[in-house]
């Protein structure tokens, strides 16, 4: 009788501290900066693929719009320093490499958007089947970068959170874990544009 007690006893003691140290939070951390860095993939991504529909887009509107080279050269310039500036998962903790980052591409971003307001003055070109297509896909893919980037700040967010509580901290400063980066809107679009008739 002595040594089924004995054993269930150590059964016990087997399966509270299984479960406290699989309770205790080690694992979280690193499956956390995972998500993390999956995330910043997945955002990379949309980001390259808003990149390559651009030289298509450009070189459509270009047979429709030589006069307006100064806004495609604009486009060319964005698009080529946009994806000159890479954030690898190493940097998710450099708040200046995602801003530098986010700078290039809020800067494709305005430059598309005055590509895309030029033509307006062409019924032509927004009547061609291969400019709607390219202008489809790319507001698509937009929506995509606005998905990714969302979803990124939130897994951003679940990790901070977690590598400044306890016992979060605790494994954080085992690890030498960091707080990662977000994206942060500019100062120009926290503003309402101004809407004049």
């Amino acid at each position: 009788m002595v040594t089924v007690f004995s054993r269930l006893r150590a059964v016990l003691a087997a399966l509270l501290l299984g479960s406290l140290v699989a309770g205790c939070g080690v694992n979280t951390i690193p499956t956390l900066d995972e998500q993390v860095k999956g995330s910043w993939s997945e955002v990379q991504n949309q980001y390259q693929r808003r990149a390559e529909l651009i030289p298509n887009l450009v070189e459509t509107v270009k047979g429709f719009a030589a006069q307006e080279r100064e806004t495609l050269t604009a486009v060319v310039e964005a698009r080529a320093k946009a994806t000159s500036i890479n954030v690898n998962t190493d940097q998710l903790s450099d708040p200046a490499a995602i801003e530098r980052f986010q700078q290039a591409q809020e800067q494709l971003s305005g430059a598309l958007g005055r590509l895309l307001a030029v033509t307006e003055n062409y019924p032509e070109l927004k009547s061609n089947q291969n400019f709607l297509a390219l202008q489809s896909q790319l507001e698509g893919t937009e929506n995509r970068i606005a998905v990714a980037r969302r979803d990124y700040i939130q897994t951003v967010q679940t990790y901070n959170t977690e590598v400044r509580t306890f016992p979060g901290r605790l494994w954080a400063w085992i690890y030498g874990a960091e707080p990662k980066a977000a994206f942060a809107t500019s100062e120009q679009n926290q503003t309402a544009p101004k809407v004049q008739f």
